[in-house]
């Protein structure tokens, strides 16, 4: 900053975030619109405020511009899962995938299924966002034909494909967190296993009781059937379609970047559609841009079939791009440090450092709109704090974790959330009740920093606590 520029009061920089959540309770809420012009909105009010305390418009650009290149590897992808998505539903992968689906998996067992083959997933290519695009895509298909509300399977898909993304070592976030703590990886994930094991049993515990719910035949067996024997019918159903999302999989997991990985999965999807659905390369080209549309006849079917393509992506890439024009001119001019800087003021003993920590990571992805900006501005911030207390800095990475990346995709314009909203097609305030993971692993983190168990000190003195 200038010599010129002048400091912002806590109330100053905050007259953004509260625009921005009045803006968005009453454009959501009471209007049923869509939050992009309330971001857009609060970008301007920031701009202004900025302005005013003599910050130069080509900073406020810059902010705005930065924020929308951190994400543009992410919007990249997210397009190519859109095309991605329309050439599987084509070439008879996403069929295959629902029909083999519903014909192992009971409605009892199907949510607890549901995130034990997510975690797996995501534990093998570090990405939720893979694991969401592959078979997240196909288990929400098998959960609206058993009948289980699509919302419950969105969550079991959240909370196991951010289980991996939590805790593999490919995970990205995963080796963010230490680095920004001034920890190594392994201690990092060695240190989580006790915030994130109590959770996953938790999440575990309660899919399985939910499952009972389905377990009484609620699902008629002839919807079943309809479904199944019209996908047969309007598709050509074999095990080998199941292989592009292997291969997909297996790409990730042996390190090829998600983005070549997945368009490779595009290709093969449009290559399937003409060699075993009689399929036209001009046909492919219209799913990849356009998506699928199913017209069997059976309703069903066609609300599970018809969606993908480029352009089903469109509006969440304006979405992330209007978030992060905002979080972009908070960071750049230094209102989000002010903010962080004036809740450490309060920060007296272990219990509300950890507290402060988690509540920042969750408020910097509302108003940041990332998952890394969540992880990187507290971690930076409170670094010291967490050295001032003689704690360990794995302590300080795994808050980050269980509270940065975990809430990421409960927030519908974070990047995260207006992904898994684009891909599984559910509304992240409607799956947040059931992303049991995301919401039990914070509460563990929080109870751990008020007992001080497995609070790790970077010596053996006691230190604050």
């Amino acid at each position: 900053m200038s010599s010129e520029t002048k400091e912002f009061s806590v109330g100053t920089a905050l007259i953004p975030v509260i625009f921005l959540i009045i803006a968005l309770s009453t454009t959501i809420v009471l209007f049923d619109q869509p939050p992009h012009i309330p971001l857009i909105a609060a970008a301007a009010v920031a701009a202004i405020v900025a302005f005013i305390h003599k910050h130069p418009w080509k900073r406020i650009q810059e902010g705005m511009v930065h924020g929308i290149t951190l994400a543009m590897g992410a919007i990249l992808i997210l397009m190519v899962v859109g095309t991605m998505i329309g050439t599987w539903i084509q070439g008879g992968v996403v069929p295959s995938m629902i029909y083999y689906g519903l014909k192992v998996l009971s409605p009892s067992i199907f949510l607890l299924a549901t995130v034990v083959i997510s975690s797996i997933v995501s534990l093998g290519t570090g990405s939720s966002w893979s694991t969401a695009g592959t078979v997240g895509v196909a288990l929400i298909g098998v959960g609206k034909g058993l009948g289980v509300p699509v919302a419950m399977v969105a969550g079991a898909i959240i909370s196991g494909a951010y289980f991996g993304d939590k805790m593999s070592p490919l995970s990205d976030t995963t080796n963010l967190a230490p680095a920004v703590a001034g920890t190594d990886l392994f201690s990092h994930i060695r240190h989580m296993v006790y915030t994130t094991g109590p959770g996953y049993i938790l999440s575990i515990l309660l899919y399985t009781l939910i499952g009972l719910r389905f377990s009484g035949g609620s699902v008629e067996a002839e919807n079943i059937n309809l479904i199944l024997s019209t996908i047969k019918s309007n598709f050509y159903i074999h095990p080998i379609l199941l292989l592009p999302p292997c291969l997909v999989i297996v790409m990730v997991v042996k390190k090829v970047p998600p983005l070549p990985a997945l368009f490779g999965g595009t290709i093969m999807g449009g290559i399937f559609a003409m060699l075993t659905q009689g399929g036209t390369l001009a046909g492919v080209i219209g799913a990849a841009h356009s998506g699928y549309v199913s017209q069997s006849g059976v309703a069903m079917v066609d609300d599970l079939l018809s969606r993908g393509g480029l352009m089903s992506m469109m509006e969440t890439v304006a979405l992330i791009i209007c978030a992060l024009s905002f979080g972009g001119i908070m960071e750049r001019t230094g209102m989000l440090k002010v903010l962080a800087g004036a809740l450490l003021k309060r920060v007296r003993r272990t219990g509300s450092l950890v507290a402060t920590t988690i509540f920042s990571c969750i408020g910097m992805n509302a108003i940041a709109s990332d998952q890394y900006i969540s992880v990187v501005i507290p971690g930076r911030m409170y670094k010291n704090a967490f050295d001032a207390h003689n704690l360990h800095p794995k302590n300080l990475s795994r808050c980050l974790e269980d509270s940065g990346t975990l809430s990421s995709p409960l927030i519908p314009w974070n990047s995260c959330g207006a992904f898994m909203h684009a891909t599984l097609g559910v509304n992240p305030l409607l799956y947040l009740p059931y992303a049991f993971l995301n919401l039990t692993t914070p509460v563990v983190s929080l109870f751990y920093g008020y007992t001080g168990i497995t609070m790790e000190k970077l010596d053996k003195g006691k230190g604050k606590g």
